[in-house]
């Protein structure tokens, strides 16, 4: 189990009931931050709390985002190439998801700017594939990762590579 903090524009979208976060989720990436995109066809992003890793979701059918969102997840790391291992726990474990109002300025910060830059791309790729939007984004430099590994991408990767130690 664990929380996806919510914007008011998503949160007035999927209408779930809000709940206090989980202080210990069971996913090894922890919490999400989502926003909606009004795009059209309308798009959900998350953004990972401790990695800043971007998801991006068809936001239609609203109400089963959540139990929707696995499937993207699971989509946008075999893209990045991640560890089978590790994908396969991490998809296991997000099968339930609370929402919460957000909490942390700073991600919804990024999450925004992330959210500006999918815009961008969108109209100069003229792209519509959600995952390998999310891929262009995870490359790009975050100012909170500064100090770490600066990339959402390599941000993932190390830490993955601290819970899967070859």
């Amino acid at each position: 189990m664990y929380t996806i903090h919510a914007t008011k524009k998503l949160r007035d979208r999927v209408q779930a009931p809000l709940h206090e976060p989980i202080e210990a989720p069971s996913t090894a990436l922890g919490d999400w931050y989502a926003t909606a995109l009004f795009w059209r066809p309308q798009v959900a992003l998350f953004v990972n709390e401790a990695t800043l890793l971007p998801v991006l979701a068809p936001l239609a059918p609203a109400k089963t985002l959540a139990d929707r969102f696995p499937g993207h997840l699971e989509a946008v790391l075999d893209a990045l190439g991640t560890d089978p291992r590790f994908v396969a726990a991490e998809v296991a474990a997000t099968v339930a998801a609370w929402w919460a109002k957000t909490a942390s300025r700073s991600v919804v910060g990024t999450m925004n700017e992330l959210g500006f830059l999918a815009e961008a791309d969108r109209a100069n790729r003229r792209s519509e594939d959600l995952v390998s939007m999310a891929v262009h984004l995870a490359a790009t430099p975050c100012g909170p990762l500064y100090e770490r590994h600066s990339f959402p991408d390599r941000e993932l990767e190390a830490f993955v590579a601290t819970l899967l130690p070859e």
